[in-house]
């Protein structure tokens, strides 16, 4: 089993050396020529901030741009068409929210108003008629007093 094995090994050894001496030979015909950018890039050593994973940058007008794909006149239409219509749902629906936010905003001050209203309804009135009383009273009776105009309250009653 272990001869098998080795005669194997053997043969694999010496076609891998083939291939090789054939890609030498085809290697000594084709001509290379040293490029200066990659003898520089061999030679550059470890940064100095020490950043290793930092490539080095290129100017701009190295870099070769390429241009995007241009759609056909159709499919341009149709994403216009498709913009247009998103930018209206858009408008229409912040629309409808402002609405609320101001249907809501009318109902709340129409509710205040009337809770003042009742509120005013349902206080017990008593009229002074003799100023005499204003002037015996102390400071903190004075500050539940309120001046009212009694003529509305006996129209509205009407």
């Amino acid at each position: 089993m272990s001869s098998e094995t080795d005669i194997k090994v053997n043969s694999l050894i010496e076609n891998i050396k083939k291939n090789q001496d054939n890609e030498s030979s085809e290697k000594s015909v084709v001509k290379k020529q040293p490029k200066k950018q990659e003898n520089k890039d061999e030679i550059r050593g470890k940064p100095k901030s020490g950043r290793f994973w930092k490539s080095q940058k290129e100017k701009f007008s190295t870099i070769n741009k390429t241009k995007g794909l241009k759609l056909d006149f159709q499919k341009k239409t149709a994403l216009r068409m498709e913009l247009k219509r998103t930018k209206e749902l858009s408008k229409s629906l912040l629309e409808q929210f402002k609405e609320k936010e101001l249907e809501r905003k009318e109902r709340r001050r129409e509710n205040i108003k009337r809770a003042a209203e009742n509120k005013q309804k349902s206080e017990i009135v008593q009229v002074i008629t003799n100023t005499a009383k204003l002037k015996r009273m102390k400071k903190k009776q004075l500050r539940f007093i309120q001046k009212r105009d009694t003529n509305k309250a006996i129209e509205a009653s009407k």
